[in-house]
């Protein structure tokens, strides 16, 4: 099937603008006859639960955690791209589109892509209203610093803290909306089906984490805003919480998966130390605005980073890539750390890091100065790694960080499913298959204030949605599913741990889909998850109840929805035989080692079907056209 992403034609800068002019309305004495579910409070769905609040529409929003403000999106931590140009230095609408199309190796649709760059100036207003403290000059201009990817200054930051003050600030205009009655919290939730009456989305089915109940809630449309799927690969930078359930339950419901096999591995992250950890810990790409990566010249160099002179470090990214440095986009600095660990290079007592070091930055600017720019981080390192980063440079680590994959959608970030809608990173729209720093709080934003209520109100305005109540037989097919899932999990009675079996799967996935990937190491990965999703049904150990609280089996489920989705995932890294952006295929790459991309066989959005527990899943496409940003290879040098 070739899918249909329904984008307005015109002039790209004008599409937006004109495709609202042109869209169905919902007036507001009709708003509140609608109810709305928003499942996911992160920044794409606390926004989008504001928003529509504020509409007058009746909206529920689902949280797994006791307060929208732990939403993960409160980790990141470097900045929020905007086309402002308030540096002067060049930027303007179209940059942003350019870069980020270049930067998502010409694999996003352009449409959806300059959308998020005109929309990007308005974020930064709304922010500022609600009182973000964004950085400032010392004239009280707002601040910018550089990114990966790009030339110009145009990341607006808040510290080394910058998600944390945009969800308070989305947070603020949530429970405001809550006040006013047009919005319901429902805390310690997980949603775990999606509820799908005459063809269209109509509610979900979730479990109250804390009581063990099943609980039932209908609606006339629903949003899923629950991130990306990260965590299938065990050691992320993703908080344990951040899961693939609700996007993977809406997939066995008919929802399309797009480009599983694109999965961003951040370049700046504290190295694995053991077999211990549950988690890895991001450090902000902001930190390569000042700090200078490098690694010994010779693998045998095994002196502390301070007694080896200039002549013998090797600034591996400035000497590649001269025109951007250490600020390459995280897809290309990431692969060029592998590159020189296995060479044998690599520092600290694993040998997989490499330094991020501050000297000249230090020298030049004074410690006041980098304290301030990046004080928290700087000391978030110094707790987990016991080393002081002022005085020694700090050691980073590629690890599996967004997922560019997502549920498909069209220009409305509505599924193939009627009524269900994807927002964030949940969602494959805008980044295609590498995503620019300081993008993924802009697309959250982006969706949640300034395209969802107009693609809503469409959608509402123009649908036959017939009276329906939660004794419907879709809410109890739905239910009965979920109960009789759980049960048998819980009647396993195994010898193995829920953990043990993450870990081993998000081993398969990083040894053999990570950095880098080929053909005979995929078919291998396809065969080994096959045979641990098996194994994992018939041999895991899930202890309590199903009635109560029971964070043991909330984790089970999880890696059960990671055993199948995996599957697809490896067989979309199979399938795309070129290399892009973080999908590095070996049997495709330049003579100096870069992404070799075959425009001809797979300029096109990969969403898949799922067929069944043992089918393979079945292959539609969405061709990607570009007639405003040219496509040629990608060069950062």
């Amino acid at each position: 099937m070739i899918l249909d992403g329904k984008v307005p034609s015109g002039p790209i800068d004008s599409r937006w603008d004109r495709h609202k002019r042109d869209m169905l309305l919902v007036n507001p004495a009709n708003r509140r006859k609608f109810n709305v579910i928003v499942v996911g409070t992160g920044l794409a769905g606390a926004s989008a639960a504001a928003s529509l609040g504020e509409m007058g529409y009746n909206v529920k929003a689902f949280t797994i955690l006791d307060s929208p403000r732990r939403s993960h999106s409160i980790a990141a931590q470097g900045g929020i791209n905007a086309a402002k140009n308030y540096k002067n230095d060049g930027d303007s609408v179209y940059r942003l589109f350019y870069d980020t199309v270049k930067g998502g190796d010409y694999r996003a649709r352009e449409s959806n892509v300059h959308r998020l760059a005109e929309v990007s100036v308005d974020i930064i207003d709304q922010c500022v209203a609600q009182g973000v403290p964004f950085a400032r000059e010392y004239g009280g201009m707002l601040d910018n610093r550089s990114f990966g990817g790009a030339q110009v200054s145009r990341t607006f930051y808040a510290r080394g803290q910058t998600g944390q003050q945009l969800l308070l600030g989305a947070y603020s205009a949530l429970m405001r909306q809550v006040d006013a009655g047009t919005v319901k919290i429902f805390a310690r939730r997980e949603m775990l089906d999606l509820v799908v009456a005459n063809g269209k989305a109509r509610g979900i089915v979730c479990r109250n984490l804390v009581n063990g109940k099943m609980e039932r809630y209908v609606a006339d449309a629903v949003l899923l805003c629950t991130g990306g799927y990260g965590n299938a690969y065990y050691l992320s930078t993703n908080a344990g919480n951040s899961n693939v359930t609700a996007a993977w339950r809406c997939a066995r419901r008919g929802a399309y998966f797009a480009n599983p096999c694109f999965v961003q591995i951040h370049p700046t992250c504290i190295p694995v130390s053991g077999s211990h950890q549950s988690k890895l810990t991001l450090m902000s790409e902001s930190l390569r605005n000042d700090g200078r990566v490098w690694v010994p010249k010779n693998a045998d160099d095994k002196r502390p980073a301070n007694e080896i002179p200039e002549e013998d470090r090797d600034y591996y990214l400035e000497r590649r890539y001269p025109a951007f440095g250490n600020l390459v986009p995280r897809d290309v600095a990431s692969r060029n750390a592998k590159v020189v660990c296995d060479e044998g290079r690599g520092v600290g007592a694993t040998g997989r890091a490499v330094y991020l070091d501050f000297t000249d930055a230090i020298e030049r600017l004074g410690e006041d100065a980098i304290r301030d720019r990046y004080g928290n981080l700087f000391a978030m390192y110094e707790h987990i790694a016991d080393e002081d980063p002022y005085k020694a440079p700090m050691r980073i680590y590629p690890a599996v960080h967004y997922t560019m994959g997502g549920l498909w959608v069209d220009y409305h970030l509505m599924s193939n499913i009627p009524g269900l809608f994807v927002l964030g990173e949940a969602n494959f729209s805008d980044h295609g298959a590498n995503r620019l720093g300081a993008s993924a709080l802009m697309q959250g934003l982006a969706d949640g204030y300034f395209v969802i209520p107009y693609t809503l109100a469409n959608y509402l305005g123009g649908a036959k949605l017939d009276a329906l109540s939660t004794d419907h037989d879709s809410f109890a097919e739905a239910q009965n599913s979920v109960s009789e899932r759980i049960n048998k999990l819980l009647a396993v009675n195994g010898a193995r741990t829920v953990t043990e079996f993450h870990r081993e799967l998000g081993q398969i996935l990083w040894d053999k889909v990570g950095m880098s990937r080929k053909q005979d190491t995929l078919h291998e990965a396809l065969d080994e998850v096959r045979k641990l999703r098996d194994e994992y049904a018939q041999n895991v150990k899930v202890v309590g109840r199903s009635d109560d609280l029971n964070r043991q089996m909330e984790v089970a489920l999880r890696v059960d929805d990671y055993m199948e989705f995996a599957e697809m995932l490896v067989s979309d890294a199979l399938d795309r035989d070129e290399s892009c952006g973080c999908h590095f295929r070996e049997e495709h790459q330049t003579d100096d080692g870069e992404c070799m991309r075959n425009d001809e066989r797979y300029s096109y959005v990969a969403a898949w079907e799922f067929k069944g527990r043992n089918a393979k899943p079945e292959l539609h496409k969405e061709q990607l056209e570009f007639k405003f940003a040219e496509v040629k290879q990608r060069s950062y040098k």
